[in-house]
């Protein structure tokens, strides 16, 4: 019973901490909290680099998820709202960072890589082709003359 009891315990006191963590906003409308769903899941966490502001929960998420949603609460637009977080945190904050000068190496460079990677492979197959179907030169006069000595100097 006491084991019960202390598992009771635990669970209560860790549901706590659990529901500490999500934030409660109160929308408007309901397209406001879609944007707001969309924004924060498009916007990458400066602070944890690998996980968007929406599952995060370091305290910079935390103040740009309310910082999202007051420039939702006084009518911005979605792209106005990108441009101030890149403008304030950098292409990085952005999961899929504009097509510009800067980033052209990051959006093309995988598939240059690749490409690259194909033409050594079909490189180095037609060279080894190329040696397969050579035929072998014959032996000159003097290479079959050491080759009959060698041969009848290992048969003794």
């Amino acid at each position: 019973m006491k084991r019960f009891l202390a598992a009771v315990l635990l669970g209560l006191s860790l549901a706590g901490v659990a529901h500490a963590a999500i934030d409660t906003y109160e929308f408007a409308k309901e397209g406001d909290r879609e944007r707001f769903r969309e924004l924060t899941k498009e916007l990458r966490c400066p602070k944890c680099q690998n996980q968007d502001i929406a599952d995060s929960n370091a305290p910079i998420a935390a103040d740009l998820r309310k910082e999202i949603f007051r420039m939702l609460g006084e009518g911005k637009d979605n792209q106005q709202i990108i441009d101030f977080m890149v403008d304030r945190y950098g292409d990085f904050v952005r999961y899929k960072p504009a097509l510009n000068a800067k980033t052209a190496l990051l959006w093309f460079g995988p598939a240059g890589l690749l490409l690259g990677g194909f033409v050594v492979i079909a490189v180095i197959v037609r060279r080894r082709r190329a040696q397969r179907t050579e035929t072998p030169q014959a032996l000159s006069a003097d290479e079959r003359q050491r080759l009959d000595q060698l041969l009848e100097k290992n048969q003794e």
